[in-house]
């Protein structure tokens, strides 16, 4: 349930902390009694208000008539080959959205949804093919880290999750309102209790939202950047026509790093198209300066999509270029892609229905 299906109750995993102490006092309570009530909401398990054992009957009996405790339904669930799972969540008005958990030897690492489709319209990713459906709410966004922590939790000795990068479908920063209150409950100490250190937020390069992103958080910034020049990233991201290269670079450098913190910028290789040797010198330059790291992603190939993956020369002679410029290059393995849950392949592919 949740407080577009029953609009006389307030869903409280849509509030902040602050709004829900805001919410008891206009109930005559006493403010705190929100923080009793906010540390129950996000505790594996904890899914109706008779489990909340230090209210009183007569507390939790008027949250009852006055709230409700908004929770996503996991409709389909998909295990590849190399452990990533795919789940598939139904929101209340029938609309789906996937999130991705991706394990690795000591920790887990989910990939977060903040819309339904995107508008951004990037060349060369599937979400793109779905257009933009609508925002996600706070509760929304914070609902697939309960759903999934429930869902480990569930399943003993799987551990739990280390890192969150919002990377799923969607533009986050075209969503800030929602997620600056979702990184609000997620950093809480009686909410999600999540480092900012372990946040990752990534952009296609919404100039204005990344300098708010950077005055009023520390989570980390990752930005989509995919080619070197204006040229080749207005062909493959449409947002460039907005905020161009130089602009978002700017931004980059405004943004503020703690020390030895670093912007994660993310570079899709796409066959004859911004995989040469010409292209890795003209990163190497436009980035010089910045305090970052390059994520090297091949390409995803899809059907849907005309782009196609480099040769493993390529790709290594890129990368060689790069750390000759003294730069730290990952190469990211594509993870969960026979089951279309790699970087760019979230398009609400069919999945097969949870157990």
């Amino acid at each position: 349930m949740s407080l577009s299906s029953l609009p006389h109750k307030t869903d409280l995993t849509e509030l902040t902390r602050d709004q829900l102490t805001d919410f008891v006092t206009s109930q005559n309570l006493p403010a705190f009694r929100a923080k009793q009530i906010f540390s129950w909401l996000y505790r594996p398990g904890i899914n109706d208000f008779s489990q909340m054992t230090n209210l009183s009957k007569d507390l939790r009996q008027a949250l009852f008539q006055k709230a409700v405790i908004g929770r996503l339904t996991l409709s389909a669930k998909e295990t590849a080959s190399d452990g990533t799972v795919k789940y598939g969540f139904r929101l209340h008005d029938g609309k789906m959205i996937e999130s991705v958990l991706i394990p690795d030897e000591d920790r887990h690492t989910l990939c977060v949804s903040s819309q339904v489709g995107c508008a951004m319209g990037c060349a060369f990713c599937l979400t793109a093919t779905m257009g933009f459906i609508r925002n996600l709410t706070c509760g929304e966004i914070v609902g697939q880290v309960f759903a999934v922590l429930e869902e480990l939790q569930q399943r003993k000795k799987a551990g739990t999750i280390n890192n969150l990068v919002f990377m799923g479908m969607g533009e986050p920063l075209a969503n800030f309102d929602s997620l600056s209150k979702a990184l609000d409950i997620l950093t809480d100490d009686l909410g999600f209790n999540f480092a900012e250190r372990r946040i990752t937020v990534s952009t296609c390069g919404l100039v204005p939202q990344i300098l708010k992103l950077g005055e009023q958080t520390n989570v980390n910034l990752a930005i989509s950047l995919h080619a070197a020049d204006d040229a080749t990233r207005n062909k493959l991201m449409p947002i460039n026509s907005r905020y161009s290269l130089t602009e978002l670079l700017e931004a980059c450098q405004s943004f503020p790093l703690p020390k030895r913190k670093r912007i994660m910028f993310e570079y899709i290789l796409l066959k004859g198209v911004n995989d040469s040797m010409q292209d890795a010198k003209k990163l190497a330059k436009i980035l010089r300066g910045i305090p970052c790291k390059i994520n090297l992603l091949p390409c995803n190939e899809a059907p849907q999509i005309p782009f196609a993956k480099p040769d493993d020369d390529s790709i290594e002679a890129f990368q060689n270029i790069l750390r000759k410029n003294n730069y730290t290059v990952l190469l990211r393995a594509s993870r969960g892609a026979d089951i279309s849950a790699a970087c760019g392949q979230l398009a609400l592919k069919k999945l097969e229905t949870a157990s």
